[in-house]
């Protein structure tokens, strides 16, 4: 385990100051919850446990990590600028350890930083098995390139305590197994799938899997931790059988084989017309449509008004709340938007309003594209603006 503390901490920080505090003053607690096996399965062992920190900011975290056994290694800033060494140091390492003739089967990657994508993909090409754990928005070529993200309301939960299963071990050597071990677990959670299966085969056509996700969750909120040891909710719907199906394609939909098929789904020019296409594959900007963007700004404005108690709570209530009114968005997807506007320093206050924060949102929207150097004309930028914004923002 490779933990960049500087970047998980700060990620936190923004998300749920306690679990920041709980990350950064108990890692014993937390690692022991990712080294355990599910019921009936061998627990991990971490042969390296490696934590690195800016001993400038971070020294007075420096006996916790050691007293849980890891390995702290010091990456104080090299530059005017303030950058660390941590990314070089844990690289090395990283690479060292692959090298070596201890036999790891799997590597954690504590970080959001996606410029571990490429250690990721040595990781891979070695056959070996790679987790990725985020505390903040996670690319898209980083997250696929990983064999399972630890989400950041995922890692908030097990910094709370929250977590209903440990993370179920897969070595390098049992990637073919996990998928049957998945299916057995997940078919045990009957009131999840038994909800699924009425409301799949009821519906008058494929459903959104954010909408099946919050009904199987609701059904069974011990699912929340990895899925039944799937990992990831599609892996688990699709291990459920029984004429059920589930794509990832446009979205993810889940549907009844015995009266729809892949045929049946909205086509692309439906889910993500002209320039919103464009820019969430280029961008990683959650793939949703406008109506969806403007009842995630209601329902976002609606429940500062509560202050809840974290961000990490309020992406977790807007999300439901969103699939309440009949526009589904995931978590990741409310993060995601949470996380953009702190890039653009936009103050979650109570006093927030939808058309502020779709504001704020669209300005963190156009500067990805910027950034990613997409250019529109006059035309594409108020389309762009309009879908962002969810309507709130005129052209």
């Amino acid at each position: 385990m490779f933990v960049d503390f500087d970047n998980v901490y700060t990620g936190l920080q923004a998300l749920d100051p306690v679990a920041a505090k709980r990350f950064a003053e108990d890692p014993k607690h937390w690692a022991d919850a990712l080294s355990a096996g599910g019921a009936g399965e061998e627990s991990r062992r971490f042969l390296i446990r490696n934590c690195y920190l800016n001993p400038v900011v971070y020294s007075k975290y420096r006996t916790y990590w050691t007293r849980a056994g890891f390995r702290v290694i010091d990456c104080p800033s090299l530059t005017q600028r303030g950058k660390s060494s941590t990314d070089i140091n844990l690289v090395l390492d990283a690479m060292d350890a692959l090298s070596g003739t201890s036999g790891i089967e799997e590597f954690f990657i504590a970080s959001a930083d996606a410029d571990f994508t490429s250690l990721i993909q040595r990781f891979r090409a070695a056959d070996r098995m790679t987790t990725v754990i985020a505390a903040g928005a996670v690319a898209f070529a980083y997250r696929e390139m990983a064999d399972s993200v630890v989400e950041s309301h995922d890692f908030v939960a097990i910094l709370h305590g929250t977590t209903a299963e440990p993370m179920p071990a897969v070595g390098a050597g049992e990637a073919k197994s996990a998928p049957l071990r998945g299916k057995t677990r997940a078919k045990t959670i009957s009131p999840a799938i038994k909800e699924v299966g009425e409301f799949v085969r009821n519906a008058p056509g494929p459903v959104a899997g954010a909408l099946v996700a919050h009904r199987a969750l609701t059904a069974d909120p011990g699912l929340k931790a990895d899925w039944g040891g799937c990992g990831k909710f599609g892996t688990w719907v699709a291990q459920i059988g029984k004429g059920i199906e589930y794509s990832p394609a446009r979205g993810g939909w889940v549907w009844d084989t015995k009266r729809f098929s892949s045929a049946d789904l909205p086509s692309e020019a439906e889910v993500q017309p002209g320039i919103e296409e464009q820019v969430a594959r280029v961008t990683d900007v959650p793939a949703l449509s406008a109506a969806q963007f403007r009842q995630m700004f209601v329902s976002m404005e609606a429940r500062l008004r509560e202050n809840p108690a974290s961000r990490s709570e309020l992406s977790r209530l807007v999300r439901d709340d969103c699939v309440t009114a009949g526009q589904p968005v995931s978590r990741n997807a409310v993060n995601f938007v949470i996380q953009g506007l702190s890039s653009v320093d936009f103050q979650l206050s109570d006093s927030a309003t939808a058309s502020e924060l779709a504001a704020a949102w669209t300005e963190d929207v156009e500067e990805l594209c910027r950034v990613a150097l997409m250019e529109f004309d006059e035309a594409e930028k108020q389309e762009l603006r309009r879908w962002a914004s969810g309507g709130f923002v005129a052209a």
